[in-house]
């Protein structure tokens, strides 16, 4: 299933309590849109009026389900989210505008998940049919800049 079809539980790796950051502003997105969210940061204690959480490893020890993780953080320090993302059972791996890494992509989905590179996830979520999703939140919209590639696993 897509993680944009129906609000699921979400991780914000990188979420900035700062409202000019990208990572804030899809936080508060995707909560307003009914999206289970929470944001991963050892350095934040609240983000978008959300705890925040040291890893994604402390989500899976207070047995929070996560079925996408997405990255906001410099493209060589994905692979181990990568690896964390599988390791606590996460479906997707969503990797925003401007990180881009491969091997954690095919890392992804050699263990059966989709990966996602360098798409914006409000915009992604946007065009969907009003039917397929609960609310549309009302946040302007980012400015766009790269092409967007996608690598999904057969599913």
């Amino acid at each position: 299933a897509s993680p944009l079809h129906a609000p699921r539980s979400t991780a914000v790796v990188g979420a900035s309590d700062d409202p000019s950051r990208d990572s804030n502003r899809i936080t508060v997105y995707l909560k307003g849109a009914g999206f289970d969210v929470h944001p991963v940061n050892p350095n934040a204690a609240r983000v978008a009026g959300l705890r925040c959480v040291a890893s994604l490893g402390v989500l899976a020890d207070e047995d929070i389900a996560i079925a996408t993780v997405v990255c906001f953080r410099r493209s060589e320090e994905i692979a181990a989210i990568a690896e964390a993302a599988i390791a606590i059972g996460a479906h997707h791996l969503w990797m925003q505008f401007g990180v881009i890494n491969e091997a954690a992509a095919a890392r992804a989905r050699a263990a059966g998940r989709l990966g996602v590179l360098e798409r914006c996830i409000i915009k992604d979520h946007r065009r969907l049919p009003a039917d397929r999703h609960l609310v549309r939140a009302a946040v302007p919209p980012a400015p766009v800049t790269p092409a967007t590639r996608t690598a999904t696993a057969p599913v």
